[in-house]
């Protein structure tokens, strides 16, 4: 008795049908029967496939770096300038002549920190305005593992103790000698009056 409705089923549909709303147009959907599909492409062979296989061939092309703070000579470069304007062009250019300078160069960080800050602290205490330390630019001891190791210990770190207690109550403005004073492998150290 499959597929056969009985009259009271019938007449039970009959009202269904009157209380129901049609489909709005959007939903249905029209075939266009005289339309032909679209030819699909044979496949390629095989050796087609694989001389044209490249690893990464289809990945995006954005690489990461490990470049994630500035370097030494980009902060430097952006500080804002406390010095005198003037001097600050002349010391840039290396028409200024420092009055001292200390070479910490070939030492460890245990020497260098002693000696620059005695080196410093004298030269305030002496009435030096400008004065120059060499360290190096260092060797690239990155030996490509997880955690990136910048070229220069010493490069680095100078700026960092100059700018730390007890000599950023005498020093006024750091940045990189010009190239006829050493270039990127040393600081102009510019020191503040005597009070």
């Amino acid at each position: 008795m499959k597929g056969k409705l009985s009259d009271d089923d019938r007449d039970v549909w009959n009202e269904v049908k009157k209380t129901a709303t049609p489909m709005r147009a959007e939903f249905v959907v029209s075939r266009d029967l005289s339309a032909k599909p679209p030819k699909k492409t044979p496949p390629k062979s095989l050796d087609a496939m694989i001389t044209q296989f490249e690893v990464g061939a289809r990945s995006a092309r954005t690489s990461m770096g490990h470049n994630l703070a500035p370097s030494v000579s980009q902060r430097l470069a952006h500080a804002p300038v406390e010095m005198d304007r003037k001097k600050f062009g002349k010391m840039k250019k290396g028409k200024l002549k420092p009055e001292a300078r200390l070479d910490l160069h070939g030492m460890t960080l245990a020497h260098a920190h002693p000696a620059l800050q005695g080196f410093i602290l004298s030269s305030a205490a002496a009435g030096r305005r400008l004065v120059l330390v060499i360290t190096g630019k260092g060797k690239d001891r990155d030996d490509g593992g997880p955690i990136p190791i910048r070229r220069g210990v010493l490069k680095n770190q100078v700026p960092h103790w100059l700018h730390q207690a007890p000599l950023r109550s005498v020093v006024m403005q750091v940045n990189e000698a010009h190239l006829t004073h050493g270039g990127s492998g040393a600081y102009y150290v510019y020191l503040r009056r005597n009070r």
